[in-house]
């Protein structure tokens, strides 16, 4: 038997299957099938570049999950899976991209073979990888069958990490730090913005140490000047100049886990209403840290840093953070609580979130922001180790 590289040991896998299984349970299901990647990683650790055809997980009550999709790729969920091959389905290639057949009809049969054609079965309606064409095709061959919206039912069991999935977000916080420095330290008048990432690239990559970098989720978010005043820009060819400000949002990445980490340079002498602006911001984030306390809400965190910009009269809308871990493009989100006012999702020890004050302001931005650790006491822990603040070259 050819050795395999698991990321995680049987302990933690059997710990996913059964708290998944109790959600399951509390939701009437007899059967769930996920399609979401990053919850394919996290149940059975498949680990592939082929999300953009149909695949996913079937979880039964009892037994091995299932990975199913692609033959060519089921070729790889031997490789990256823990279960055996058996539990391992790849359907005919001609139903890739075809105008005569769907994979959902193969998905369906498998459904009937297990003798679950009947059952209540969970599927992730509001997900990027589940299309409304496979789910007219699955439901319409199983019409025995009870369809029920499962959106997020994993996502939700991900939110406390456990101590492996910890480890491995420091390691990638270990990369973010590089990255970041990488940024701040290559970015200077002159520079093409696309031969600044290049070498964004390179250091996430090739990673530090013995933490080797994989790719991570959202591609480097390199905006300057004007265009860092919208939150998602990514590159251009154009030269970095004097005068304007440049805000990195980049994560290291290994073995799929994320650490976000933004920071902001500024090429030149900065305005004094951006001077006046980050001292809020700084003020703000340590309140917000200060409230990121287990037992305290995700509102708590965001109305601290809020009421702190408020008394600056800054006004700022939009969550403020939300947790990470394992992700796949295009979001290294977990969809799942966020850091706004509204939510009041219970913070527990080993949450993990990107708590992310950002301002993008009239004619400039601004990010600073940090990949926190909730604590079993205390405030929440910052993963990476980069001063925060506004980085000036004169």
């Amino acid at each position: 038997m050819i050795l395999k590289d698991l990321p995680f040991s049987q302990k933690e896998f059997d710990r996913r299957i059964a708290k998944t299984r109790s959600a399951m349970e509390a939701a009437g299901l007899d059967l769930l099938f996920v399609t979401d990647p990053s919850n394919q990683h996290w149940l059975t650790a498949y680990d592939g570049w082929s999300f953009y055809v149909h695949q996913g997980v079937l979880l039964p009550m009892e037994g091995d999950p299932i990975w199913w999709g692609r033959h060519m790729d089921a070729l790889g969920g031997r490789r990256t899976c823990w279960m055996s091959e058996e539990q391992i389905l790849g359907y005919a290639d001609n139903f890739v991209q075809s105008t005569e057949r769907h994979p959902m009809q193969d998905l369906a049969g498998r459904i009937l073979t297990l003798g679950l054609d009947k059952a209540r079965i969970g599927v992730e309606m509001e997900n990027y990888y589940y299309s409304a064409k496979a789910h007219e095709v699955l439901t319409s061959m199983l019409p025995d069958a009870t369809f029920v919206d499962a959106t997020a039912l994993v996502n939700w069991q991900r939110i406390v990490k456990s101590e492996e999935e910890i480890d491995f977000i420091r390691k990638a916080a270990r990369i973010s730090e590089k990255v970041i420095q990488t940024a701040i330290d290559k970015a200077e008048p002159g520079l093409r913005k696309n031969d600044l990432v290049a070498e964004i690239f390179h250091a996430g990559i090739t990673g530090i140490d013995d933490i080797w970098g994989d790719y991570p989720a959202i591609v480097p978010l390199t905006p300057s000047g004007l265009d860092a005043t919208a939150a998602h820009l990514t590159w251009n060819g154009n030269e970095m100049r004097e005068g304007e400000a440049t805000f990195f949002e980049l994560s290291g990445c290994y073995r799929r886990y994320h650490a976000p980490l933004c920071r902001t340079v500024f090429l030149g002498t900065p305005p004094q209403e951006m001077l006046d602006v980050e001292k809020a911001q700084l003020e703000g984030i340590e309140a917000g840290l200060d409230a990121a306390r287990a037992g305290n809400r995700t509102c708590d965190i965001a109305n601290a840093f809020i009421d702190v910009l408020k008394k600056s009269g800054i006004h700022r809308e939009g969550r403020c953070g939300y947790p990470i871990g394992v992700s796949y493009p295009p979001d290294w989100g977990e969809r799942t609580a966020s850091i706004r006012d509204e939510d009041e999702t219970v913070l527990e020890p080993g949450m993990t979130f990107h708590f992310m004050p950002a301002l993008w302001m009239e004619t400039w931005g601004l990010e600073t922001t940090e990949t926190i650790l909730i604590k079993e006491d205390g405030p929440a822990e910052t993963l990476c180790n980069v001063p925060r603040k506004l980085f000036v070259k004169a």
